[in-house]
């Protein structure tokens, strides 16, 4: 093999994360066995990983407590159903989460990014000139344009408060407070749900954790399409859990409903199959 060869081959997958030789292993430049004696925790090296330098204590106290609020909502969460619907058909750990992830999509799973998008498109409305509130109207205006009548971000269909909302919206003020933070998505998210409020004639759509966990990324400074990867992410813990409890729980071949009850038919009466002679 030539030298440009060769060279060629290395560059094939050329990297800044990872260097990994025989006996050495190092993120971004940190030997793996300093990172580990130095407690180096979870949230920390998926900041490295995914940003390139190590966070600041308060950034990461900020991401684990995003990442954490998100890893599970029921098995009436179509991640967690399939999870646990793929436990019973005989399937690994592994394929059961693969079978879950998969499903986080535009609709389940993409309305953080989606928040995140227009958190920042708002942003910068803001920046080129316009006020706030024209920022926010704009940019409502666009989001909606382009997602349809629902905001991503707000509004539950099961809880009228999302619970998670508030705790993290307190841990960003107190941030912003210490100048950890801007504090300027914070804002801007409260804003929208101002604006949503006044477009439903007072009546409140209030930010879900979608919307919540967008604030954070956004004020962390997480491209938005980075938002649904670590949404992934948390999430996969709830996924682990569920199929991990359906596998000890047993049962085989477990469907979407109880064998009792049967789906509604909506086709065609009962009809005789036509003569083919």
């Amino acid at each position: 093999m030539t030298d440009t060869t060769r060279q060629a081959a290395a560059d094939w997958w050329a990297t800044d994360i990872i260097d990994m030789q025989p006996g050495v292993i190092r993120y971004r430049g940190y030997p793996v066995q300093d990172l580990i004696s130095g407690g180096v925790g979870l949230a920390q090296m998926i900041w490295l990983m995914t940003r390139g330098e190590l966070p600041s204590p308060a950034q990461a106290r900020l991401l684990d407590a995003v990442l954490m609020s998100a890893v599970d909502h029921g098995p009436q969460a179509p991640s967690i159903a399939i999870a646990r619907m793929a436990a019973t058909c005989g399937v690994g750990l592994n394929n059961a989460m693969a079978s879950a992830v998969n499903v986080l999509g535009d609709v389940h799973g993409g309305a953080g990014e989606q928040a995140v998008g227009l958190y920042r498109d708002i942003a910068l409305r803001i920046d080129a000139g316009a006020s706030r509130a024209e920022a926010v109207e704009a940019g409502l205006d666009a989001c909606i344009a382009e997602h349809g009548k629902f905001v991503p971000g707000f509004g539950h269909r099961f809880h009228p408060v999302d619970p998670r909302t508030a705790p993290l919206l307190a841990l960003v003020d107190a941030a912003a407070g210490r100048g950890e933070v801007p504090g300027r998505f914070a804002a801007i998210g409260r804003a929208v749900e101002d604006a949503i409020a006044a477009r439903k004639g007072g009546r409140r759509i209030p930010m879900n954790i979608d919307g919540a966990t967008a604030v954070v990324y956004a004020e962390l400074g997480f491209a938005a399409e980075l938002a649904r990867g670590l949404f992934c992410l948390s999430r996969s813990v709830g996924i682990l859990a569920h199929a991990w409890e359906q596998t000890q729980q047993g049962g085989r071949n477990k469907g979407p409903m109880p064998r009792s009850v049967m789906p509604s038919y909506t086709g065609h009466p009962p009809r005789a199959v036509p003569s083919q002679t």
